[in-house]
């Protein structure tokens, strides 16, 4: 067994996330190209959701899972868009008045302020449907079986024993007290979930082993939590203008959440424990997995 590299917590992750964020936004671009009819208004407020912002975080876990397993990067990067688009409808339905009722998304205003509520509610819709249509084509993957295990998994995390599970309980987390483990479950659910999905596409496009993929869950499962964490944390000490959306709202909602059952300084260290023992699941990879573990380290030192 190889031992784990040691990356440094200083190691800028800025050059990859750079590069992802602009391959992205250029297939987004081509992707969402306006039409000339009355649906015009539909792609605009997709193209205003989904290109120039956000950290692409996910789109860069899957690239950087797909090279583990030396699989070929335009492949990769179309996996990398369908997880962007189900995050992106996310946020969108996520941001409605019916739900958080916000006005500022990745430092700009939220798809139903800079268009209307239909509008927005479309717009997430279809991201979501563009997500499977890129993953049932055989551009993806040429193995039918493989294109349907990424759609079987994408569905199940992005679903009620996924993602929307643990939006409901957000939605209700008002009038429910979550203890530490309650809060743990909303947010594997909510954030973990397609955090999850992001490493075990990875291992699906390279047919990675079963040994492997556990290491990838493993690893999936404890960056889901430290990043939640940090979302915590930034919640109560960001600023909007750093972290682009409204923040000290769980607060203000009455929300239970891991600095509010903690407090700051404990969960500070428990988002940091969870980070070295989600790089310790990689101790199966040699250097190939050591943007991984910068990822890693990134989670819980980010400031947006």
């Amino acid at each position: 067994m190889r031992p784990d590299p040691v990356v440094p917590a200083s190691l800028s992750l800025k050059p990859a996330l750079d590069a992802i964020g602009k391959a992205v936004d250029q297939r987004f671009d081509k992707l969402l190209a306006v039409p000339a009819d009355s649906r015009a208004r539909l792609y605009e407020a997709m193209r205003h959701a989904v290109i120039g912002g956000g950290k692409r975080m996910r789109p860069l876990l899957v690239v950087a899972a797909c090279d583990l397993f030396h699989v070929d990067r335009e492949r990769a990067l179309r996996v990398a868009l369908a997880i962007e688009c189900i995050h992106v409808y996310s946020l969108i339905h996520d941001d409605l008045p019916c739900m958080d009722d916000d006005d500022l998304r990745r430092g700009k205003p939220t798809v139903h302020i800079a268009f209307d509520e239909a509008t927005a509610v479309l717009a997430g819709d279809c991201l979501h449907d563009i997500a499977f249509e890129i993953l049932a084509d055989p551009a993806t993957h040429e193995d039918p079986f493989a294109r349907l295990e990424l759609i079987t998994e994408l569905a199940v995390q992005s679903g009620p024993a996924g993602m929307a599970g643990g939006q409901m309980m957000d939605l209700v987390a008002g009038d429910v007290i979550y203890d530490i483990a309650g809060i743990t479950r909303l947010q594997q659910l909510k954030t973990g979930a397609l955090i999850q999905w992001c490493l075990e596409a990875g291992a699906i496009m390279g047919r990675a082993s079963d040994a492997h993929r556990k290491s990838l869950r493993a690893y999936a499962r404890d960056l889901g939590l430290a990043f939640q964490i940090a979302d915590d944390l930034l919640d109560v000490e960001g600023t909007s203008a750093k972290t682009g959306k409204a923040v000290q709202k769980d607060a203000a909602a009455g929300k239970a959440t891991f600095v509010s059952l903690l407090g700051i300084e404990r969960a500070r260290a428990q988002a940091h424990a969870l980070i070295d023992q989600a790089i310790g699941h990689l101790v199966a990879f040699g250097p190939e997995a050591d943007l991984l573990r910068a990822i890693a380290r990134f989670a819980v030192e980010r400031d947006r």
